[in-house]
């Protein structure tokens, strides 16, 4: 009858608000937990000012090569290496970095292969990256980091620095390789 499909329609239409309700309820919780401050190189673009300091991150299994660049966004420098200990560690040594030099955003190399596909050294970085994001209020994305330690190599033997030092150093050069790439593509 037709009592009988208008109260049955009612009873689902209940259930169905109660559904919806608690989904929205559960997007809202989830969605706190979600906002961090990664973004794409277009969104980092579209952030930054004239005159703001960035740095430059390798992160490497063992050491993480940091580089800085100048507030007109010109030159990145290598800057220092940290050892990895631990994820806190970086956060820390790199809220210190930042506090001293004004940064205003970090790029963060993306170590994906050849073919451009993601492997477990990028998955390594990307799950990072989300972790310094969430601990430090600053735009963080990833870039491209194909070739940066072979480049800061070759680059470090085209101004006949001795093999001790670029080994040394390779990590922090590579830092710079790419966040000079990244700042080349911001300023054009």
């Amino acid at each position: 009858s037709s009592t009988d499909i208008l109260a049955n329609f009612e009873i689902f239409l209940t259930v169905l608000r109660s559904i919806v309700i608690w989904y929205l309820n559960y997007c809202k919780v989830s969605l706190k937990y979600k906002i961090y401050n990664m973004i794409t190189i277009e969104e980092f673009k579209k952030k930054q000012t004239s005159k703001t300091r960035l740095i430059g991150l390798d992160l490497g299994s063992k050491r993480i090569g940091v580089s800085i660049c100048d507030e007109r966004q010109s030159i990145a420098t290598p800057y220092k290496t940290i050892d990895r200990i631990n994820t806190n560690n970086l956060i820390d040594e790199l809220k210190e970095i930042i506090k001293e030099n004004d940064v205003k955003g970090i790029v963060i190399g993306n170590p994906i292969n050849m073919d451009g596909s993601s492997g477990s050294s990028a998955q390594s970085v990307k799950d990072i990256s989300i972790n310094i994001s969430k601990s430090i209020d600053l735009p963080v994305c990833l870039w491209d980091e194909r070739l940066s330690t072979v480049g800061a190599f070759n680059l470090s033997s085209q101004l006949d620095v001795n093999i001790s030092k670029k080994i040394k150093k390779i990590d922090q050069n590579a830092a710079a390789f790419i966040l000079q790439g990244a700042i080349d593509y911001l300023n054009n």
